[in-house]
């Protein structure tokens, strides 16, 4: 079961959010369902503010500064643009604040690095990156099993993460403009989530890269398009498994499919996000389709499951979750998969090697 906030110990949590479009619904529902109160929420503009926390049930819309630094928010929600991640993040930090931050945790290496660095000196303060698909119990049990040994030798990797949501020409979105989204827009927005995964469940670390990516339209909107549609990536992690990811957000019929396939000597696993009931085992002599059910789960999945088998759980419920771990750290617990500013970190130092290994074409080692 999920940790709810009565139990971190240090009474109802109030958190005030920045930014107030679909991800900040997400993080407020989230947020709401560990018992948070929702202080404060700030966009653009006091009537944007206004407006916004009407609709995700704020007490009051503040402007960013005010949000900062106001006495009765605990933890700062940062649901920006991705340039405005590392000084929103910075701020939250000087002012006493937990921060739970929307990757990319910064659109360079050096700012995430700053920012990875200031989180672990301040002392008692919780900073987290919403990596969340760790939090689908499926794939809690996917990395049991590799811990255990199930698998044997990790041999191959076949992940990809497929949208379709910029396929048109006409389709913009401010992760189009460098200057809002940073220099990568799929890799850095959905490849951060793909890399994560991989190295969560195997538990072994990705180093070294050879990329190649695509910009189908040079415009959208009637401005310049210098980021990326696609990118493919070759990979060999540490312990000498190679693999291949394909990130595209132009991939017709396909919204949000996340797919992470492992094959090992002994046994191969696949989880797809859009099925998150489920899990695949392959052996030679036959598979197996694994559905979850919290009475024969290993301990980390089936504490993530607050729902019996056969009550379908998903995306929203592994937000809560998160959201609910994070909660649980400010509390004294240390949750375990909580990802942290260390792991967004980690996300910007693999974006910044595929864009690099695109660019030269060569194979780029990504630093530890």
């Amino acid at each position: 079961m999920t940790t709810d906030v009565t139990d971190t110990g240090v009474g109802t949590i109030r958190l005030g959010i920045l930014g107030g479009g679909f991800m900040a619904g997400v993080h407020a529902r989230a947020a709401r369902a560990a018992g948070a109160n929702l202080a404060a929420i700030a966009t653009t503009s006091a009537q944007r503010a206004e407006r916004a926390a009407r609709a995700l049930g704020a007490e009051r819309g503040l402007d960013a500064a005010a949000l900062l630094s106001a006495a009765d928010v605990d933890v700062v929600h940062i649901c920006t643009p991705n340039a405005t991640h590392a000084e929103f993040a910075e701020g939250a930090l000087r002012a006493g604040k937990h921060v739970v931050c929307e990757k990319p945790l910064a659109t360079t290496v050096a700012d995430a690095r700053r920012l990875a660095e200031a989180a672990a000196e301040a002392t008692g303060i919780v900073a987290a990156v919403p990596f969340v698909y760790r939090y689908h119990p499926m794939v809690r049990e996917a990395r049991a099993r590799v811990a255990r040994g199930d698998l044997g030798v990790l041999l191959s990797i076949d992940a990809s993460y497929l949208q379709d949501w910029m396929l048109l020409p006409g389709d913009d979105d401010w992760r189009a403009d460098p200057a809002a989204g940073g220099p990568s827009r799929a890799f850095a927005d959905i490849g951060s989530h793909l890399c994560d995964l991989v190295e969560f469940i195997t538990g072994t670390r990705v180093v070294r890269v050879a990329a190649r990516t695509r910009r189908v339209f040079d415009t959208r909107g009637g401005r310049a398009v210098e980021n990326e549609d696609v990118a493919a990536v070759v990979v060999e992690t540490a312990d000498g498994a190679i693999g291949t990811l394909l990130v595209s957000q132009m991939a017709p019929g396909r919204k949000n499919a996340l797919v992470v396939e492992l094959h090992g000597a002994q046994e191969s696993l696949r989880f797809a996000q859009e099925r998150p009931e489920e899990l695949w085992v392959g052996s030679r002599a036959g598979s197996q389709l694994l559905l979850r059910d919290p009475a024969t789960a290993a301990p980390d999945a089936a504490r993530l499951q607050p729902l019996p088998a056969g009550h379908p759980m998903g995306y929203q419920d592994a937000f809560d979750a998160f959201v609910a771990d994070v909660y649980a750290a400010i509390g004294g617990a240390r949750p375990e998969g909580l990802p942290t500013f260390a792991d967004g970190l980690r996300a910007a130092a693999l974006t910044d090697a595929v864009l690099r290994s695109a660019a030269s074409g060569a194979w780029i080692e990504v630093p530890a």
